[in-house]
């Protein structure tokens, strides 16, 4: 008996309704939408009429932004359209009908972009008939081409690090590896990171080179990379220990060997400017005995020929141990070998050349070398 009255108080409700309104939006297809960027997507929204129905129609969309602000995309109103709304939307949006009074209230959007996501409002009215349906746009971005690369060394007992990175793409993004060389079998030492797309195969063998292969993927597309291992050896520590050894003290010697050559050659200079600045005692004075000699002679013969008078100044002349000055070797000669006065000379002591007008000169004695004593 309760059932039979729900039923009946439902189709009532159901009778105002219809008598209140007569406008129906007949749509049923899925009311979240998933799209990939660049793509485009009809938001359907079909309606029909009543006979009631007879005021003029108006179409109106609308998206409610990021910032929870309803912006109007596009209206029909006065049986024309008017698309140029909303300006991110400029020249994309379109009815999908060119007449939408014959019930077809739905739109094309064309060029997807991630910011044309967002939950969207149909709205038809005829008067007295109201019909609205919403529906949510979800715009994807297909993953960008991943870069795959190493990521530190590569050398065996060693962690070696494979990554794949994709710049673009909308989450949630997935990664997988797979080998596609030898056993074409990851090794049993690798572990996987499906969202940051890094494999890391741990204390790395040379069984472990080979070629991989990276996939990034998400709901609306995939895309991938290849990359090619190459597991080397440890290097050799102890030969570069021993080389940089080596290398060192090579370095030092050449070192050693520059100090001393510069120490010697500062110490040789210092040496030789001391000997410049040093009197010898073992030299002898210079030679002045000649120009002594020579002064001397010259001398007491200008004094022998001032005393003589013009009698014995002829006399005087033709002798010829006077007649020239004894050269520096007769000068040095020992008295031994010093030629003998002509025996014709006649030798005038001290009272004959008085008696003559002379002077007496003194003449200095001589040691056996030439040095005045």
């Amino acid at each position: 008996m309760a059932l039979s009255r729900g039923r009946f108080c439902c189709v009532l409700l159901s009778l105002f309704t219809g008598l209140a309104s007569g406008l129906v939006i007949t749509s049923t297809g899925s009311t979240s939408i998933e799209m990939a960027s660049g793509q485009t997507v009809k938001l359907d929204c079909q309606f029909t009429l009543a006979a009631e129905d007879s005021g003029p129609l108006d179409i109106e969309w609308s998206l409610t932004t990021s910032d929870n602000q309803e912006k109007v995309v596009i209206i029909y109103s006065g049986d024309r359209p008017y698309e140029d709304y909303y300006a991110p939307l400029k020249g994309r949006v379109h009815f999908n009908s060119a007449d939408p009074k014959n019930g077809d209230a739905s739109i094309n959007v064309i060029g997807l972009k991630p910011s044309d996501s967002g939950p969207y409002n149909c709205k038809v009215k005829k008067a007295p008939g109201i019909g609205s349906r919403k529906m949510t746009l979800t715009v994807m971005v297909k993953p960008s081409k991943p870069r795959c690369y190493t990521d530190g060394p590569t050398q065996e007992g060693k962690d070696v690090a494979l990554k794949c990175v994709s710049s673009e793409g909308t989450n949630p993004m997935k990664y997988s590896w797979e080998k596609t060389s030898d056993s074409k079998l990851l090794p049993s030492s690798a572990t996987l990171d499906p969202v940051g797309g890094t494999l890391i195969v741990k204390n790395a063998s040379a069984s472990a080179s080979g070629s991989y292969h990276c996939t990034a993927s998400n709901r609306i597309g995939s895309d991938d990379c290849t990359l090619y291992l190459n597991v080397t050896p440890p290097p050799n520590t102890a030969g570069i220990i021993a080389g940089s050894i080596i290398a060192v003290l090579l370095f030092l010697i050449i070192l050693a060997i520059i100090l001393y050559c510069c120490c010697r050659a500062r110490h040789k200079k210092k040496y030789e400017k001391e000997i410049c600045n040093e009197i010898r005692e073992d030299v002898p004075p210079p030679k002045s005995r000649v120009s002594t000699a020579r002064s001397f002679t010259v001398g007491s013969q200008r004094s022998s020929l001032g005393s003589m008078s013009p009698s014995n100044l002829h006399e005087y002349a033709l002798k010829p141990q006077y007649d020239k000055i004894p050269s520096s070797e007769e000068y040095e000669r020992p008295p031994s070998q010093l030629p003998l006065p002509p025996p014709s000379a006649v030798r005038m002591g001290g009272p004959n050349l008085s008696r003559m007008g002379g002077i007496a000169v003194m003449t200095p004695a001589q040691n056996r070398d030439g040095s005045i004593v």
